[in-house]
């Protein structure tokens, strides 16, 4: 298992992987996996031929500073879950990989009637995450 911290090498690789043919899966997450995670994870192997798992605990989904700061990072004990798993890479970046210019005048995904159900409806930050996907998968 390849544990990637930039976006240029996550994209290179994914990049490699497409030419070659192969059928890339990503499993987002932001760490302190559980069985949950693990389900997403070998459906992903059953469908692809590569599984990329990310663990970035966003910033931007968060809406309360102490709910950021008491989130648990556990990407030892991650990894080693996904290592028993098989899976391919771990795309582990640092807010500065994703955010470099900052945290301020990001752009936000607001899709109405979805936006403000479950999770949304007390923490409107949680659904408006999309930077990640976007940046692993423009290639």
């Amino acid at each position: 298992m390849l544990i990637i911290e930039t976006l240029p090498l996550l994209r290179q690789h994914i990049r490699r992987l497409r030419q070659e043919g192969k059928r890339v899966a990503l499993v987002p997450t932001m760490g302190n996996l559980h069985d949950g995670h693990m389900k997403l994870v070998d459906e992903a192997k059953a469908r692809a031929d590569v599984v990329i798992v990310s663990i970035f605990v966003n910033p931007m989904q968060f809406d309360r500073p102490d709910d950021l700061v008491r989130y648990p990072r556990t990407l030892q004990e991650d990894c080693e879950k996904l290592n028993k798993r098989k899976v391919d890479y771990v795309f582990a970046p640092a807010v500065e990989e994703i955010y470099p210019q900052g945290l301020e005048g990001q752009t936000y995904v607001d899709v109405p009637g979805l936006s403000t159900m479950l999770e949304g409806a007390s923490r409107p930050a949680t659904s408006a995450a999309s930077r990640l996907s976007s940046a692993s998968c423009s290639t």
